[in-house]
């Protein structure tokens, strides 16, 4: 199995990347923040930046630092996806136990980064849920509060994860075409080439 851990800043376009991996290349796509926000439907908890770390950490304390990785792996072999794809990209690697557990599993990490403001925007355009819905400077407080460990090694860690990254990306388009030719040029023939 190829396995690709995508990271990055919010907003950055780590989505984006994942869709066109399984477009293009047949990558079963695994969110991580998607599998948190499950989670967090289940508790009957808001589906909020806090409570997602939270689990997030909460999850690593009880199982070990890799575990949404093991989750993500766990769900592409219980749906038989090796039969239908070439591989699993997961998003949203927010520790770096997870980028360690990708490694381990053979996988490579890309860091994904685009200018701030350009981000922003990103985010107040998509609003999924309120979780989008907020002002510049508590976007970037909340960013800055992810980019070390708040606590324990359990918490998120988005420096600790950039500096062991394979790749770098920066998205500043906002054209999915650009993104795509980024994408080949800068790391297609790691992952595709048979």
């Amino acid at each position: 199995m190829k396995l690709i851990g995508l990271s990055g800043t919010n907003g950055a376009g780590k989505d984006s990347v994942a869709e066109l991996l399984r477009d293009k290349y047949r990558f079963m796509f695994v969110s991580m923040s998607d599998l948190l926000r499950i989670e967090a439907e289940r508790r009957g908890i808001a589906v909020e930046r806090d409570n997602l770390r939270m689990i997030s950490a909460e999850w690593r304390r009880e199982s070990g630092l890799g575990v949404l990785i093991d989750k993500s792996v766990e769900m592409y072999q219980q749906s038989g996806a090796e039969s239908n794809f070439d591989g699993l990209v997961v998003s949203s690697i927010r520790n770096p136990g997870e980028v360690d557990r990708v490694h381990e599993l053979g996988g490579q990490v890309i860091w994904i980064d685009a200018d701030p403001k350009i981000r922003y925007n990103r985010i107040f355009k998509r609003q999924r849920t309120d979780e989008d819905n907020k002002t510049f400077e508590q976007f970037l407080s909340e960013e800055q509060a992810e980019m070390q460990h708040s606590g324990d090694k359990a918490t998120l860690n988005m420096s600790g994860v950039k500096a062991s990254a394979d790749f770098v990306i920066v998205n500043d388009s906002n054209s999915i075409n650009e993104l795509a030719e980024v994408i080949e040029k800068q790391i297609g023939g790691v992952f595709w080439s048979s």
